[in-house]
């Protein structure tokens, strides 16, 4: 299976690119070392969608541009019952490491991206591009709580943006 990168454009205010980004976050995963079977969602939503979830998960009211939600649980073999039984004639367990890692949603908001865009004196798509690398960090475990975390994060968004989103289209990094 490898590496899945999953992205849905809900929303029609902007324009996106979909396959630009997928290939944008799959060279910033396998840059910060993920391997194997692995999946990512990312979804582009609008204004009433993002500021729904900002406030049920955070508790601020209004959109906001991006917002990241780690899966952190242990993977539960499919097919298990509460009761800890398997399920239905011939159930067996999978194998380790049949199971993917799912890291998680970015979820992004393409019109709050475009006029945070317009104030940072930047594109819209170095804008998306930020965002994206941004929200992935997050399911990876960086954060920005402090000064020092900022400063970290801040520069692998730099490198990462560096390397596969200035001067082209997003390539895949080199081993």
């Amino acid at each position: 299976m490898a590496l899945q990168v999953f992205v849905a454009n809900e929303q029609s205010d902007e324009e996106v690119d979909c396959e630009r980004w997928a290939a944008l976050a799959r060279a910033a995963l396998a840059a910060q070392g993920v391997r194997g079977d692995a999946e990512l969602s990312v979804l582009y939503v609008d204004e009433a969608t993002i500021a729904a979830l900002n406030e049920r998960f955070l508790g601020h009211a209004g959109p906001t541009d991006v917002l990241s939600f780690p899966i952190e649980d242990e993977l539960t073999p499919p097919g298990r019952a509460p009761d800890g039984g398997g399920s239905g004639p011939g159930w067996e367990p999978p194998e380790d490491g049949e199971l993917p890692v799912l890291l998680g949603d970015v979820v992004i908001c393409p019109s709050v991206a475009r006029a945070n865009a317009a104030r940072h004196a930047a594109s819209y798509e170095d804008e998306l591009a930020l965002l994206l690398v941004h929200g992935i960090l997050h399911l990876l475990g960086m954060d920005h709580e402090d000064d020092a975390e900022a400063e970290e994060m801040e520069a692998r968004e730099r490198a990462l943006l560096a390397a596969y989103h200035h001067g082209g289209a997003p390539h895949a990094p080199t081993p």
